[in-house]
């Protein structure tokens, strides 16, 4: 609770910067702040605190999710330097990204469905906005209202749904819930499980999951890339683990009425996802159908609900995050100087940029599920967990569909280190971003290695 305050009160500082003209140091307190936030988090590791008359739950599985959202900001924030040092608006995306964070953190601690709301709402909200910002840009303020008008609605089926849940039990309360469901397994009236279903689809929406995807590729493209790189993380990551809690503490009685619901979704995200990136020409509506694809994967922490489960996803959300956020930094940096966004543009980018590249190939490699890469353990982790709850159908579909996804991960390797007869189009990278992606390699590398490191925290 103490990181949601200060998260919040950074928000609130950053509004003031323009006021009070202290918008040259803004950058610094803003990392300060969220290295203050983090270390707080860390702080509240085994106190399971209850707050606002239990509408918050601090539990190690908020405080883990909570601390990786941080992380992803602070991460995100030191690639993206320059992206604020050339924007005059500088101030305002500071707050909107503070406020993001704050309903993030909200949505990893909800103990109520109407805390939920309110914090997918000011997620959600602030990636409207940022979606959008480039307004000089016509891709941007399409992206902004595309993604506005497709989560409005997705907005109002999740209301709608919890409207129906409240109306069938009579209350918000997670636990509340979970022992109504548990006491009238197999005599709820019918708009239960229509409020059930509508809930299913505001959240599918928020983790882009098929069918409910179609905004992903348009909204990742014509987005900034560098907010793109922070709705890909930090929205999923946010939206995944509301995702879990909702589903392993209320519905797990009830299991038989969603279970092939999400297995057909899940399935359905991870062919769809990988096929369609195989005729991508743009490196960025990859990265978008390649999201799909992992948030297919991901589904199956949801569906096998077991004692896996929750450390899988979270090593899963924290290798996929890193990788993201190492790819869109490069794929930034590229477009920004060269001004294209292709695959075929990063031809002979090994040559001039071979740092970057060895950080784009583990990264890539990562994605794809090669060892001894974070993302082989954290898919073989969730693999597992699904085996282990009898989904054997549905981890073959997981596997072939990851054979599908090694082949363009690997194209983007071979396109780095092909040669090219046109003249080489340098691209700086300043030390501290090549330092920055170097830690993300290194971390990828070592959350393969140790994946103990992670998956401790919730085991």
């Amino acid at each position: 609770m103490n990181a949601l305050i200060t998260i919040t009160g950074l928000g609130a500082l950053a509004m003031l910067a323009e006021i009070f003209n202290f918008k040259k140091i803004l950058p610094g307190l803003m990392l300060a702040g969220i290295v203050l936030a983090l270390g707080v988090t860390v702080a509240d590791w085994n106190t399971f605190l209850r707050y606002y008359n239990d509408m918050m739950y601090m539990d190690n599985y908020a405080i883990v999710f909570s601390a990786l959202l941080i992380a992803i900001t602070l991460l995100w924030l030191f690639i993206s330097g320059n992206y604020f040092r050339s924007e005059p608006t500088r101030a305002e995306h500071y707050a909107i990204i503070m406020f993001a964070l704050a309903g993030g953190i909200i949505m990893v601690s909800y103990a109520d469905l109407s805390m939920l709301f309110l914090g997918l709402e000011i997620l959600s909200i602030s990636f409207y906005v940022l979606a959008g910002s480039n307004k000089t840009d016509l891709r941007s303020n399409e992206a902004g209202f595309k993604y506005f008008i497709m989560g409005a609605f997705a907005t109002g089926f999740l209301l709608f749904g919890i409207a129906l849940l409240y109306g069938a039990a009579g209350t918000f309360n997670l636990q509340k819930l979970a022992e109504y469901v548990m006491a009238n397994t197999g005599a709820m009236p019918v708009f239960f499980y229509a409020g059930l279903l509508l809930v299913l689809v505001g959240l599918a929406f928020k983790v882009s999951a098929v069918p409910f995807h179609s905004w992903a590729p348009d909204v990742y493209e014509g987005s900034p890339t560098l907010i793109t790189a922070l709705m890909a993380t930090l929205v999923k990551t946010a939206a995944f683990a509301a995702f879990y809690r909702l589903f392993s503490t209320c519905f797990i009685p009830i299991s038989d009425f969603w279970i092939n619901i999400i297995w057909v979704m899940a399935a359905l995200s991870m062919l769809t996802g990988n096929i369609m990136a195989v005729s991508q020409t743009s490196f960025k509506r990859l990265l978008a159908y390649s999201s799909i694809a992992h948030a297919g994967y991901m589904m199956l922490a949801v569906i096998a609900v077991n004692e896996l489960s929750a450390p899988s996803l979270f090593l899963y959300l924290a290798a996929y995050s890193v990788a993201s956020i190492s790819a869109f930094a490069i794929l930034y940096q590229v477009s920004l100087q060269t001004g294209d966004q292709s695959i075929d543009g990063m031809k002979g980018f090994a040559k001039d940029h071979p740092v970057q590249a060895f950080v784009l190939v583990v990264t890539m490699l990562s994605m794809a599920g090669i060892p001894p890469m974070a993302g082989f353990f954290a898919k073989y982790y969730l693999f597992y967990a699904a085996l282990q709850a009898g989904y054997t159908g549905l981890v073959l579909v997981a596997v072939l569909s990851s054979l599908i996804g090694v082949y363009y991960y690997l194209r983007i390797i071979f396109t780095i280190y092909q040669k090219t007869e046109d003249a080489p189009r340098m691209v700086e990278f300043s030390f501290g971003q090549t330092l920055l992606l170097a830690v993300t390699a290194v971390l990828t590398l070592l959350f393969g290695v140790k994946p103990d490191l992670l998956t401790s925290l919730l085991s």
